[in-house]
This record gives structure tokens, sequence and C-alpha cells, in this order.
């Protein structure tokens, strides 16, 4: 191949590339083929900084583009002007690297880069590295970061424990502010997570203060970097999404902002978030989507490497694991790059806590253990998760970060969709298909299997740790668990739909592993039956706050629950090893999950009753407070043993044992 490639540096010199012999089309499909060559990362792989490098003294501006013949920044007067009033040559370096240095303090300085290609095409585009934008992101800004920080921007928080130690809490920036009833004056922004003392109308805490109250230890963030559907510029007209629409990965969306016009804005208010809710004792996962991107056409990444930062399949067409069009590389050197560097660059400047990686499976399984080394290295207890489903990408299977090959991603989680199918059914088809808490038989193995830290699901997954395993049974995808229940059980009392609601919840709570609440999950949020929300009216996402104040015993009991958690070791173990050997299986039939957790001090018992009626449950005479039952917590009973060897349990409910460890 070194040959092939001396050749093509030779056909490729200019004085040739137009020669009579030589029609566009083919030196299109020739540069098509070397730019996802081997040979193309061999020679063009850049590790050095990119991006708008500032300094008061001056910016470097520094662009990869390896195909390109010769660049131009076009620099503006200011952020609304439609023409350049500059426009300056860049050099050109080794490695595919063009630069240009912009002397003085350019802070504010609006630039976008226009590139002629060998082949004699042109494009006009965005900085791929760009921190800042203007209004939708169309250009790019040079900013100095520190001048976006807000009064009282701290350091990192200090480390966290191990990950079985955090609560999740999924929440979508629009959603949890929007409503009327949320008492939260900046409405679907960045700051409306900053807010205190908000209430709804019969005055239960809203926002922020139901967060804090809760006693969730993560708050999961959907994406709120700049995103291509919503216009920023026409907030007055009513528009959604969820945020799945990558357009500049480096840069907070402007509609969570109160002026996307001012490009600072957005950024300063995000780090206002961030530190309110780092202030009240929450760390912040931001979801992140390089799997795919919105328009694979007009998006910078191609507008500066046409063909090289995709998958294609072996007719040249884009690769659609994804399910939206295109799928990213992860496996090329400078896509790999761009990921660690746009993951660094967020943990860094906004001190994020975690990640969540929409569509892990498409990545590669090296791109995510190179993500999980870089993070180490600013804090190891950044959290990173992601969805590790079996994508069908031109990728070798051993090689996609999903669940099958977590063994080869140690410290890296996965949403276990095990758990979720066990407790509730599958979400696709009719959605009326059932699980254990909605009435379905013989799933007592599986969630028991899966309760244990998702031990022993070798045909469905490889974990080697607890902290692999994110238990949940609801998310922002498909029903929520309450629509479902409506689907799969229609002719349920809403008493009975409450209890086999919060039955699920409970298992997650008390299951090895770390634990995953949707937002809204506590107060059976409702999207009134629509299962594919992305592009929903607020009317159907948004928090419907009054329900705080309707299922406030269903809050009350999940908050116990996260208490209960919180406070013993037993319940969040950190080994395959210490689970063996201190997780004992009581029952598994007839609709009942069992187990008792017990050191050489104390022992839990947890009961799981899947069954429409109360059961009475036996076990080793002996002295036992009862610390949950019927939907209610008693930490404060566990000085209260009672004599007893049989306990009755409650339909679709939870109970848990406590007892000193019996000699």
């Amino acid at each position: 191949m070194v040959e092939d490639f001396q050749s093509w540096l030779e056909i490729y010199e200019l004085e040739k590339l137009f020669s009579d012999k030589r029609d566009k089309e083919t030196i299109d499909k020739e540069m098509f083929l070397f730019v996802r060559s081997d040979d193309f990362d061999t020679y063009f792989s850049f590790d050095g900084e990119l991006g708008a490098l500032y300094k008061p003294e001056g910016t470097l501006l520094r662009v990869w583009t390896p195909t390109a013949k010769s660049v131009e920044v076009w620099l503006y007067a200011d952020s609304a002007a439609a023409f350049p009033s500059r426009k300056m040559t860049m050099v050109q370096k080794p490695k595919g690297v063009f630069e240009a240095f912009l002397s003085g303090d350019q802070h504010g300085t609006v630039y976008v880069y226009k590139i002629l290609f060998l082949n004699n095409r042109e494009s006009v585009t965005v900085d791929p590295y760009a921190r800042a934008t203007t209004v939708n992101g169309i250009k790019s800004v040079i900013t100095d970061l520190a001048r976006t920080n807000p009064e009282g921007w701290a350091e990192r928080l200090p480390a966290f424990g191990l990950p079985e130690e955090a609560v999740i809490y999924e929440l979508h920036i629009r959603d949890f502010s929007i409503s009327a009833t949320s008492g939260i004056v900046n409405k679907g922004k960045f700051l409306g997570l900053t807010e205190r003392d908000t209430k709804n109308a019969s005055g239960s805490s809203t926002g922020l203060d139901h967060l804090i109250d809760l006693g969730i230890t993560h708050v999961q963030i959907l994406p709120m970097f700049d995103y291509a559907t919503v216009d920023e510029a026409n907030l007055a007209k009513p528009q959604y999404n969820w945020g799945y629409d990558p357009l500049n990965y480096n840069v907070p969306e402007g509609s969570y902002s109160s002026d996307p016009f001012d490009p600072f804005n957005r950024i300063t208010e995000m780090k206002q978030m961030i530190q309110t809710l780092h202030d009240n004792g929450l760390r912040v996962i931001m979801d992140v989507v390089y799997n795919h991107v919105y328009d694979p056409k007009d998006q910078a990444l191609e507008r500066t490497v046409p063909g090289y930062f995709y998958r294609y399949n072996a007719d040249g067409s884009l690769s659609n694991g994804t399910g939206v069009g295109n799928d990213t590389a992860s496996e090329r050197h400078m896509m790999r790059k761009y990921i660690i560097d746009s993951v660094k660059y967020w943990a860094k400047e906004y001190h994020l806590d975690g990640f969540r990686f929409d569509l892990m499976g498409i990545h590669d399984s090296v791109t995510m253990n190179a993500v999980r080394e870089a993070l180490d290295k600013i804090d190891p207890s950044i959290i990173i998760i992601g969805e590790g489903w079996e994508m069908s990408t031109p990728l070798s299977e051993d090689l996609k970060a999903s669940q099958k090959n977590a063994q080869a991603m140690p410290r890296i989680a996965h949403f276990n969709d095990s758990i979720r199918v066990a407790l509730k059914g599958s979400d696709f088809g009719d959605e009326t298909d059932k699980g254990f808490i909605s009435g379905k038989n013989y799933q007592e193995d599986l969630l028991l299997r899966n309760i244990k830290g998702a031990m022993h699901l070798s045909s469905h997954s490889t974990y080697i740790d607890p902290e692999q395993v994110i238990q949940y049974v609801e998310a922002h995808d498909n029903l929520t668990l309450y629509d479902k229940l409506l689907r799969s059980n229609p002719r349920d009392s809403e008493e009975v739909r409450i209890k086999r609601h919060t039955l699920a919840t409970s298992v997650l709570l008390l299951s090895q592993g770390v634990p995953f609440i949707h937002g809204g999950q506590e107060f059976l949020r409702t999207k009134e039956g629509v299962a594919n929300s992305y592009k929903s009216p607020d009317e159907i996402n948004q928090f419907e706050w009054e329900r705080v104040t309707t299922f406030q015993k269903s809050i009350a009991y999940i908050k116990g629950l996260i208490a209960l958690r919180k406070s013993e070791y037993l319940f969040r173990l950190h080994t395959h090893e210490e689970i063996d050997a201190f997780f004992t299986t009581l029952s598994e039939n007839f609709n009942i999950v069992a187990f008792s957790l017990r050191n050489e001090d104390k022992q839990y018992i947890v009961i799981f009753n899947g069954n429409r009626n109360d059961t009475t449950f036996r076990m080793e005479k002996g002295e036992y407070a009862v610390i949950v039952a019927d939907n209610q917590v008693f930490l404060e009973r566990k000085s209260e043993p009672t004599l007893m060897e049989e306990i009755l349990v409650k339909a679709h409910t939870a109970t848990v044992l406590y007892s000193e460890r019996m000699r």
C-alpha cells in the first residue's frame, strides 16, 4: 500500500490534477477511497490541539483537512454580519493541518473556514472544534473561556465514590421546567435547574428542591450540546426535540439559554446550572451523541474532510446501524481523537461528572477504553455509561462496544435491558407483553440473576463487575412504565397499577449494580401513551408537577428506598465475589423472588411478590425488624425487632426484613 500511497500523492500534485486524461468523477472516487484507507490514517493522523487556541496576545486557528489544496479563514465584524470583513490564507503544515495566527485579543471574533479541495470542490464550514457559535451554530466564535465563568465558579467536586454508590436520575432540560405547574420562572432553560423554593399550585416542592429531597446522587441530562432541530432564532414558535441531532459537539444548546444570540450566554448559564447542582450535592452526567450526525453532508466534520468520518458499506453507501442514516467511524484515528478531545473538553471546562454514550454499540471498544483512560487522568470517578446494544454496522463483532463485549471494557457501564424486559416485558411489538410485575409467569430466575448484578447472563452480556450494570425499567425512549402498564394491564384499577409500578422501582433500588430512575418515574409519569416522544409537544413531554402532590406516597416510598440503599453497603456491593459471598437465594418460584444479604454482623431478607394476591413467606425463626412493607419504608424500626418465622407480603409489593446476625 505504500507504493499506492506514493502514487496517489503523485497523481494529486496540482500540475497533474486536471489533466485531460482524468475526469472529475474519477478523481472524486479515488479521493473518496483514499481517505478511507489505512494509509491515510497512518500518514495524516495528527495528535496536536485543533480549533481556536486562544491567548490574550493572539489566537492560533488550526484545522485538519488533508485533502485541501488551500484554506482561508473568513473573519466577520460581528455575529450578525452576513459577509466577511477580512479573509486570510492559512498556512499548510504537516499532517494535513492548516494554521492562521490572529494577533491581539480575539475574544468574540466570528469566523468560518473556506476550503478548496484537491478536486477543486469547495466548502464553507464552521470549525468542527468550535467552542462557541453564533445563533443556530452557523459561524464559530473565538472564546476566552475564563470570561464565561459564572460568579462562584469553583474547581471540580472531590472524587465520587464507586459507581455502585450512585443513584442516577434522567431528565430533559425543557421537560423539567416548562410546565405551568412547575412554579419555575426560567421555564425550559438551563437556569430552570438553578431555582430554589419552587412549588406547584398545591404547595408541593418542584424542580431542584424535589431532586435534592429525593436523595439521588447524579442528574443525567439529555443532549445539551448544540443540536440542529430547534430554531434558536425563533423560540416564540412552539418547537421541541430531545436533541439527538448533533450539530456543534462542543457548544451548549442555545435554546436552553436566555439569549441564544449571545455566543457566550449559553456557556455561562450552563456552567451556572452545573455549579448550582454541585453546590447542592448533585453531580451531572451529560448525554453525548457521537455515533451519528444530523445531516451527514452538511456537518462540519464532513465539510473539512469529505468521506473520512463515517462508515460506509461495500457499495460506497453510508452505513446505517444507528437507524438515522449514518454511523460515525470511531475506529478511524481522527474520529477517535475527536471523541476523546470533546469528552475531555466537557469534563475539564464544565466540570462534568459523567457521560452517557448514546448508541454506544456503534463505537468500537478501543475508543471507549481510550475515553475511559483519558477521563481517569482528570477524575477516575467520572462515570461512563452507554447503550451497549448490538448494532448492525460494518465493524467486527468483537470490536463493538456492546454488552456482549463488556468484559473488554472494564469500568464502562451498560444499560441492562435484561432486567427491564424481565420486569415489564418487551417494549416492542404491540407493547402488551408482560413481565414479572405485570403478571407474566416464569420470570423469577431471569429476574434474580439480574438482581445479582446481571451475573451469569453470558448469552446476553459479559459483565465482570456490578459497576458495569445500569439497572433500569424506563428511560426517555419507549413508553413510560405507567403508560406501558396501561397497555399491558388495561383492566387494572389505578390502585393496582400504582403497586405494580412501585414494585418495579423497588426491584431496581434493591438490586446490585447502578440504579437509574427516569425523570418523573417517582410520580408515575405519563406521556399520554406516546412511545417515541422525541419531537412531541410540551403537553406530552413536560413534567406534570401536580402529580408530585397526587403521588406523594409513592415519592416518599422511593425516597425511603434510596435512603436505605445509600445507608447500607450490602445493597451496593462492589464485586461479583462479594455478591457471591453475601447473597443467598431464598425463593424463585410462583412469582415470588426472595433473597438474603448477610455479612458477619447483620442480615436483610428481601421479598418481591409479583402475584395479584397476598402471600405468606416463611423464613428461619428469629428476631426481625420490618423496615419495608406495603410501599412504606421504616428505617427507624431497625431497633425494634420482633420474633417471627413468617410474614404476610402484600400483592405487588416488596418487603424487607432486618436482623442482627444470628450466631
